[in-house]
């Protein structure tokens, strides 16, 4: 194995660890720092790929904006009326359906990987990770599906704004 495989594989480990840390911490401060060293292993593993520009926005946009955000909705959170919510089973439905349409999504993405390899940004090994690439490709190969993805994304604000104008939360 060559020493970037090497580094890919600790990396990957470190992240995929600090993942289920995430899941498995019952304080919520303690699921947030973790979630700190997945966005941080996630970074080096962007670093040691040459996607130096993917790497930084994880840095500032994850790790920075969006754990500061994490934060504040924990200090606005009443941990003393989330104790009385019993624990549904449907929610452990739920989750398997969820963690089943997730697993099959994860093959279907792996048996294409043939049609995604013929997807390259360039040849040329230099430049895969240069801003001026990755913007071509994603303006001009995928600009529906990123405007999808921010109609997506202002779908989620406008909940988030909805939720937090409800007074009593109902499960």
């Amino acid at each position: 194995m060559t020493p970037q495989a090497i580094l890919f594989c600790i990396l990957a480990i470190i992240a995929i660890v600090a993942a289920i840390m995430v899941i498995i911490q019952k304080n919520p401060i303690k699921s947030i720092l973790w979630l700190l060293v997945v966005f941080f292993a996630l970074s080096a593993i962007y670093f040691s790929l040459n996607a130096q520009f993917l790497a930084i926005i994880n840095l500032i946009v994850y790790a920075g904006a969006i754990m500061v955000l994490f934060l504040f909705v924990l200090m606005l959170i009443n941990f003393k009326s989330l104790e009385t919510i019993q624990k549904k089973y449907r929610f452990v439905f739920y989750a398997v359906v969820i963690v089943c349409g997730v697993l099959t999504l994860l093959m279907l993405l792996i048996n294409q990987t043939q049609s995604l390899q013929k997807v390259s940004i360039l040849n040329d090994s230099n430049n895969v990770g240069l801003i001026e690439n990755l913007g071509k490709t994603l303006y001009l190969d995928y600009g529906v599906p990123f405007e999808l993805t921010s109609i997506l994304f202002l779908t989620a604000i406008i909940g988030a704004v909805l939720l937090s104008k409800i007074k009593k939360i109902e499960i």
